[in-house]
């Protein structure tokens, strides 16, 4: 195998440029320097600038249908005014969420260095399926992975696998997790991402086996709750196999109490799954470690780069700790693969999860963490921590505002003052309309509210002071 992938046919690569067979959809090398240098300084224009445009914009379907649509092209067009047309139209109108003031849900504030490895990785039509077919990027995909499994503190040997996001890294460890212990009851809370209930249906678990177990007055999930329904299911016939572990809900940023859950999982021989697809990044700093003291103790953790570790769309992160789980669950075999399989010590990616075809999506993570270094990054994620309880100090010192769930991990949620079912929606949809900032409310225990995530280190103190200002406006 290593012998094939090293031959390079000599005639090939010497072959004089007239005798290449003509490229259809080739350009001269000048005009594809021209056009790369007019997309580098866009996406330069994009980062410089970005903050001083809309966080979130939209036109209707027909306009943009108008504009973008029409019949296929038949005759090749001018590839600049086309370009053009998609940073004028079709990027400008979405939601920015590397923009300082995206408050909304989870933003994904890319750095540049995220940025440089996607476009080299995208530029080489790089991929990782199989290590005869992809053995440098594979390389650094397992680079990556090891160093998110040291930096998150699971032990040696536990493996991993990058995926789209955190839905399909939770789907991949829930189908290896029935796969290993076969199918039963699973045990989640009324916080755990909605994906998940997706992923469970997606898998087969009947919804008979999805237990929704209430949160308490933090909105974590009580391991007394756990314990009592799983013993109340074993009494009754049924099989517990798996405790869903939150670390960072996305309404609040609560984290499960993960150590009692890990205790309560290894005595009662269950699959502990953590989610913890925005907050498990916040393990890097000291802030966040001792909230999420016992992510290590999973036996499946998921996280996503392209929120809190600053990537661009998309990449999620699946850590499993018992080496060999994911092989045994996705392991694909074909005819036509017989020249692509991995040899001793090798690894074939395509085994770990559902995709096949895979981009290499660690060559950006693996470049963030050489050009910046963990200490950098570090310092973005605690920043990120530190603006969102800046943001409860400065609502506890509004009167025209009560903080509902104080900051934690980037996340505080608040209401006005005096009000108990108010629909906050209204005030978020007015500072998003105008396009300030980009602000979503939520729903706890029945309760409009509404909610800022912190986690750009690019925000600034003004940029949180003004947003909460505009809130508060009634017109």
């Amino acid at each position: 195998m290593g012998d094939v992938q090293d031959e390079h046919p000599a005639d090939a690569l010497d072959m004089p440029p007239d005798e290449h067979p003509a490229d259809a959809l080739g350009m001269p090398p000048d005009e594809m320097r021209r056009l790369a240098h007019w997309v580098v300084d866009s996406v330069l224009d994009h980062f410089e600038h970005g903050p001083l445009q809309p966080v979130i914009a939209a036109r209707p379907f027909d306009e943009l249908m108008g504009v973008l649509g029409g019949p296929v092209p038949e005759e090749p067009g001018d590839p600049l005014a086309a370009m053009s047309c998609l940073v004028d139209v079709a990027l400008a109108h979405m939601q920015h969420g590397d923009h300082p003031r995206y408050f909304a849900r989870v933003p994904g504030p890319s750095s540049f260095a995220a940025v440089l490895g996607e476009w080299l990785a995208t530029g080489f039509n790089a991929i990782a399926s199989s290590w005869a077919g992809g053995a440098g990027p594979t390389a650094v995909e397992l680079v990556v992975l090891d160093w998110l499994r040291s930096l998150l503190g699971m032990p040696e040997g536990a493996e991993g696998v990058l995926t789209s996001g955190g839905s399909l890294a939770n789907l991949t460890a829930l189908v290896a997790a029935r796969r290993v212990g076969g199918p039963g009851v699973v045990y989640l809370s009324d916080q755990t991402h909605a994906s998940i209930r997706r992923d469970l249906a997606a898998t087969g678990f009947p919804p008979e086996h999805v237990k929704v177990l209430e949160t308490d007055d933090r909105y974590c999930m009580p391991v007394e709750s756990v314990a009592a329904a799983v013993e109340r299911d074993r009494r009754e016939g049924r099989r517990p196999t798996v405790v869903v572990a939150t670390a960072g809900t996305t309404n609040t940023g609560a984290v499960d109490p993960l150590p009692e859950l890990a205790d309560l999982c290894r005595s009662e021989r269950l699959w502990l799954h953590v989610d913890g697809a925005y907050g498990a990044p916040g393990a890097l700093c000291e802030r966040g470690r001792s909230l999420l003291a016992g992510i290590e103790l999973a036996d499946s953790l998921v996280l996503d780069p392209h929120k809190w570790l600053f990537q661009p769309y998309d990449v999620g992160a699946l850590l499993v700790r018992h080496p060999g789980a994911l092989e045994s669950t996705f392991d694909m075999s074909a005819e036509y693969l017989a020249n692509a399989t991995a040899g001793p010590g090798e690894v074939d990616l395509r085994d770990r999860s559902l995709e096949l075809s895979r981009r290499a999506r660690a060559i950006k993570v693996w470049l963030t963490f050489r050009v910046y270094g963990v200490g950098r990054m570090r310092a973005a994620i605690e920043r990120g921590i530190e603006l969102a309880e800046h943001a409860e100090r400065v609502l506890a010192d509004d009167g025209r505002w009560q903080v509902v769930t104080p900051a934690q991990l980037g996340i505080v949620t608040f209401a006005r003052t005096g009000t108990g079912h108010e629909d906050h929606a209204p005030a978020a949809a007015r500072v998003n309309h105008d396009g300030f900032a980009a602000v979503t409310s939520t729903t706890l225990r029945g309760r409009s509210v509404l909610r800022l995530c912190t986690i750009n280190p690019r925000t600034t103190e003004s940029d949180i002071e003004e947003t909460i200002e505009r809130l508060a406006d009634p017109v």
